[in-house]
This record gives C-alpha cells, sequence and structure tokens, in this order.
C-alpha cells in the first residue's frame, strides 16, 4: 500500500519552491491519490472504560460551553440521547482542558442529506481548540461514502494536512466512530516547537491516521504553522454550509500522561 503520509510530507518539504503567498483554499486542495475504499465494522455503541471522562452522557451539555463565548453554555439540541448541531449557535468546545488523551466519539450524517463535495455533512472534530478565530487542529467530519471532494478535506483526513490510508466511510444514516490518540504539541520558552503534535485515528474500527506528525493547526487556507499554547479544549464545529446538521453520542475522553 502506498505512504500517502510520506506524499504529503514530501509536498510539504518542496512548499518553499512554490509561491509563498496563498490566497485561495483551492491551492492547498490535493485530490489523489484517492482512498482505497473498504467496508468497517460500523460503530461501536459499548460502554466507556471506568477511568473516561463522559463529554456526553445523553442528557445534557453540562461538559460544554460556547466556542465564541466560553461563558455561555453550549446551545446545541439535546434530545433522545442524541446530540445534534445547532449551526444558528456556533461550535462548541468542552469546559475542561486537555493535553495527551484517548477519545471516543460517534457521529451521524442524516440520511436524508442533500450537498455535495464539502458541503455534504460537514463538521469537524478539533483535537485542541486555540479559540475563538484561531484553527486549531481539525479531524474532519463529512459525508464521504460516495461523495467526491479534495481527499485531504475528506472524512478521516487531517484537514489539508494527511489523506486517510483509506475510507472505510459508511452510508449516510448510519452511526460512524472515530477513536482518537492525541498527543499534544510542547513548545520550549522562546515558542519555538519542541516536540510536534501527533495522532491516530481509528474510524470505524480501521486505521486511517498512523502516529501521524502533524505539520501544525490546521488551515483552511494558506500553510500551517505552529503557535505556542499549552492544554486546550475540545471543540466540535458546526459547519456554515446549508446541508441537514449531523448528530453526536457516546463521546469520552480519558487523558493520558
Amino acid at each position: 500500500m502506498k505512504n500517502f503520509k510520506h506524499i504529503i510530507i514530501a509536498m510539504a518539504a518542496c512548499a518553499p519552491l512554490m509561491a509563498s503567498a496563498q490566497s485561495k483554499p483551492e491551492d492547498t486542495e490535493v485530490w489523489s491519490p484517492v482512498p482505497a475504499k473498504v467496508t468497517p465494522a460500523g460503530a461501536s455503541t459499548e460502554a466507556p472504560p471506568s477511568d473516561a471522562i463522559i463529554l456526553f452522557n445523553g442528557k445534557n451539555l453540562d461538559e460544554w460551553v460556547s466556542n465564541a463565548d466560553r461563558d455561555k453554555p453550549a446551545d446545541w439540541i439535546v434530545s433522545k440521547g442524541i446530540l445534534t448541531v445547532n449551526k444558528k449557535a456556533g461550535n462548541i468546545e468542552t469546559k475542561r482542558m486537555f493535553t495527551n488523551y484517548q477519545l471516543h466519539i460517534e457521529w451521524r450524517v442524516p440520511k436524508t442529506i442533500t450537498g455535495e463535495g464539502q458541503a455534504r455533512g460537514n463538521s469537524g472534530l478539533f483535537l485542541a481548540s486555540l479559540g475563538k478565530g484561531d484553527p486549531g487542529y481539525e479531524l474532519q467530519i463529512l459525508d464521504n461514502y460516495e461523495n467526491k471532494t479534495y481527499v485531504n478535506g475528506m472524512a478521516g483526513s487531517i484537514y489539508k494536512q494527511f489523506i486517510p490510508l483509506v475510507n472505510p466511510s459508511l452510508p449516510a444514516g448510519t452511526w460512524q466512530s472515530y477513536d482518537v490518540i492525541w498527543t499534544a504539541p510542547t513548545f520550549n520558552e522562546d515558542g519555538s516547537v519542541k516536540t510536534k503534535a501527533y495522532v491516530t485515528v481509528f474510524f470505524n474500527g480501521v486505521l486511517v491516521q498512523n502516529h501521524t506528525e502533524l505539520l501544525g493547526p490546521t488551515q483552511y487556507i494558506g500553510k500551517p504553522a505552529y503557535v505556542k499554547h499549552g492544554a486546550a479544549p475540545i471543540k466540535l464545529q458546526a459547519h456554515g454550509d446549508k446541508s441537514e446538521p449531523i448528530s453526536f453520542r457516546n463521546i469520552w475522553v480519558r487523558e493520558l500522561q
């Protein structure tokens, strides 16, 4: 199997030879090679480990706040054990701050989803949110069962950085899962990078990111670059596209040393 990670790293190494200023989002879209399609087992609803912090218990949003104003509660919709995006309310993020962790989250694109490309069930799991208006580090959420888009922006990608190893997406209307191991970056006193961020992702039980070394926070336009930060909340995105909002359930995290 081709090592997609090496392809993207090679592209990054050649970046200084390209135009220094990137003004369009298309400048950082990658369309090939397209990850192979595989058939996964699907999302798991098993009980979380005994030492897990339950971020969504199916009843309330006590563990979440508004990303736009952390003094305000999260205003998404909770019904019948499911959390659904309220696009008018904007992004939400955890009250707690995290560094290294194991995270489980299940998500579902509506069966009646419309649109195409990036405007089809778009959301994002930001593994470390760096505040209002800052990008953070995004693991993309999107309907990619039969929906073509740039491959460094499909479900399971580290947005605009690393293509998933394969595509284990299930049809819209089906619950899907991410299991994530996140290692936060560390910084020297002068703000320089001491160790970069790493992420391992299982998508519906299938490995799609294998201890991937990130290039910095993910960017919609332009190149990534690290900025010094410490512990950070986990963020869920209320994307501005016009397609039907997606839902979440069974969200828990285990802090790691």
